[in-house]
């Protein structure tokens, strides 16, 4: 059978054989996204190819078992695995907060039926004139409800993963592996890398022996649905949800606060600072401020580093040049992270090492 073939026969056995289909833009990854209606009814089906990406390690694994089974596995990544996207839209939505309802599921094949959360996503909202301040100040609370326990071992029958040091490393290591070739026309040296992974497992000592929570892992503004008909947190609609691991309370604060592909005024960041932490002391787990803003700074430059080194991958490995567009964004980001004091360190390494003038690039785009 072809995958159109396989799309079919699960939509005829999950109730919506006679839906019109109706294809969405696509990301970064390899599944892709349509629109099911059936007269009054609507859903969506997500099409995730298996064997399109490598193995999740086992619960246990190693760095090294870990490395032998590929970039998914040492980065924590969910890869393939609709099964987990099931169990952590479950566990969200255990929490009170807005996941997607799974109507129907093949994970086997990678087929699933979700509840269609509408097309107000925060993206388009703002696009549109939306209150940035409320929606940001929403997406807070949801946060404050996933810190206010620690993140749980299991979500059902699924392992939630550690973001742990040999993840976000592997991460930072993205940035000389892919940037340096696109941008300075040469391979990292060894000792620039080893310097480079050295500065950074020192910056994220602090981040990983703080607190562990929940974390969405993808939580920007094109992956959440603003949907004021609801009540509280759950105005705010969850999705990309599938990498979600155990890591630092700053993380999707950051992702949110410093997204790649929108500016967000500093000044609604800033207040949405302020709202997380006056909301995570009004519901009696308060945050330490100065320790919080220094875990929020390296997570922040490791995550705007992170992503440098995929943008660049994506067009040097995948043919994607849009995602070049973004980098001034991402730089200024990161730039700014490292000013923290605490990061002076790998700051002077970036400044040796990257010259400002091509931490803007554009070129090779054609």
């Amino acid at each position: 059978m072809t995958r159109e073939d396989e799309m079919r026969a699960f939509l005829a056995a999950s109730g919506w054989g006679d839906a019109v289909v109706t294809p969405l833009p696509g990301d970064a990854s390899t599944r892709s996204y349509a629109r099911l209606t059936h007269g009054a009814r609507k859903a969506l089906l997500m099409n995730q190819p298996q064997g399109a990406e490598t193995p999740v390690a086992p619960p246990g694994a190693g760095a090294e078992e870990r490395r032998a089974l590929g970039y998914n596995a040492v980065a924590r990544l969910a890869g393939a695995d609709t099964a987990r996207f099931a169990a952590v839209a479950a566990h969200l939505r255990d929490a009170g907060l807005s996941a997607p309802h799974v109507h129907a599921a093949d994970h086997a094949a990678g087929f699933l039926v979700l509840e269609d959360l509408g097309d107000r996503l925060f993206a388009d909202v703002l696009a549109q004139g939306g209150d940035e301040r409320v929606l940001y100040r929403n997406a807070m609370e949801v946060l404050a409800r996933l810190h206010a326990q620690a993140a749980p071992e299991r979500m059902g029958d699924k392992p939630l993963f550690a973001y742990d040091e040999t993840a976000l490393l592997a991460e930072a290591d993205l940035l000389p592996e892919w940037y340096f070739p696109y941008a300075l026309g040469r391979v990292a040296a060894e000792e620039e890398v080893e310097e480079h992974r050295a500065l950074w497992r020192a910056a994220l000592a602090p981040v990983l022996a703080a607190p562990k929570v929940f974390v969405h892992r993808d939580y920007h503004a094109q992956n959440l649905f603003w949907l004021p008909e609801r009540r509280g947190a759950a105005r705010t609609g969850l999705i990309d949800f599938q990498d979600a691991v155990a890591g630092s309370r700053a993380y999707d604060l950051v992702s949110l606060l410093e997204d790649a592909r929108r500016d967000v005024d500093p000044a609604v960041a800033e207040a949405a600072v302020r709202h997380y932490l006056d909301t995570m002391r009004a519901q009696g787990t308060p945050v330490e401020e100065e320790q919080f803003r220094a875990e929020m700074a390296a997570i922040a430059a490791q995550r705007n580093a992170k992503i440098v080194g995929i943008f660049a991958r994506l067009f040097r490995r995948d043919g994607k040049p849009r995602y070049l567009a973004y980098l001034p964004r991402v730089w200024d980001h990161l730039t700014n992270d490292l000013t923290h004091p605490s990061l002076t360190p790998l700051r002077a390494w970036y400044d040796r090492t990257i010259p400002f003038q091509t931490r803007f690039s554009g070129k090779d785009t054609a």
